[in-house]
């Protein structure tokens, strides 16, 4: 039985995912098939890399360091260097520089090819205007595809064409899980496929909430359009809110461990109601 792990898109909510991750891996399940988008790429790239519970230290820590002062360069700079950059490029507020940087600091040259277990990421191609995903060359140039948010971050090249996040075209691709074969799927989301939405009142709401229905549509259809034969799951997270889904609160990484702990024991809690409770061999 294949067995894929999908991991969705979602910013700083992408801590979550660390939790599943543990409650999974604890429990002795392994991916055969890893694919991520967005923030989803990035965890994604660690557990496609080390698919064993000693990978929870390395993306606790990962996370963690996200709330230190000398790390928020690599999600964004100071207000008036923000301001700057957006009246100069007219297209984004952030340079894509030091995340790029940390990413290669934490997987060099590392390719596709290198991993253990099989790994695609998913960007949105703008001059096809299509779904692309990567499955092959260097790591770090697909993660970094993977996460342009539309006016965050600029567009990622990348050969001959540009990419946005693939949240766009994709946020949480369990269909492309089951056209790779899966026949059992974990599904890693951040936790807003249930939040109520409401009415947009300023014009930046309007394009947050219009993605929104969007994503939650496709995920929503996918699951319902399912084989017979693949089993889903999907892992429920915890410790998000609404504010979380505003300009400002894509930088806010307070609460990084809660997330982390709280989503974990809820995990633990899914996983022993829909699989049965573990078993002492499964640690």
């Amino acid at each position: 039985m294949t067995t894929a792990f999908v991991l969705g898109g979602g910013g700083v909510l992408g801590a979550v995912e660390v939790g599943m991750l543990r409650a999974l891996l604890e429990r002795g399940i392994r991916p055969d098939l890893v694919l991520g988008t967005s923030v989803g790429a990035l965890n994604g790239a660690m557990v496609a890399r080390d698919p064993s519970p000693a990978v929870i230290g390395k993306l606790t820590e990962l996370w963690q360091s996200t709330s230190q002062p000398q790390s928020q360069q690599v999600y964004g700079d100071s207000p008036l260097r923000t301001v700057r950059r957006a009246v100069s490029t007219g297209t984004h507020l952030w340079s894509a520089k030091p995340l790029k940087q940390a990413l290669q600091d934490e997987f060099g040259d590392l390719r596709f090819e290198d991993l253990p277990v099989r790994f695609q990421v998913c960007a949105a191609s703008i001059e096809r205007a299509a779904e692309h995903w990567f499955d092959s060359g260097p790591l770090v140039d697909a993660v970094v595809a993977s996460a342009a948010v539309p006016g965050l971050l600029p567009p990622a090249r990348v050969g001959d064409e540009h990419f946005l996040d693939g949240g766009i075209v994709n946020s949480i691709p369990l269909g492309r899980a089951v056209r790779l074969g899966a026949a059992r799927v974990f599904v890693l989301q951040v936790g807003r496929i249930d939040r109520p939405l409401t009415v947009p009142r300023r014009p930046w709401e309007v394009a947050r909430v219009s993605f929104e229905i969007a994503r939650r549509h496709r995920f929503i259809r996918e699951l319902e359009e399912l084989p017979e034969d693949v089993e889903a799951y999907v892992l429920p997270a915890r410790g998000t809110s609404g504010r979380d889904d505003s300009l400002l609160g894509s930088r806010d990484f307070t609460g990084v461990q809660a997330r982390i702990d709280e989503t974990y024991e809820a995990s633990v809690a899914y996983l022993d109601d829909h699989l049965g409770p573990a078993s002492a061999d499964d640690a």
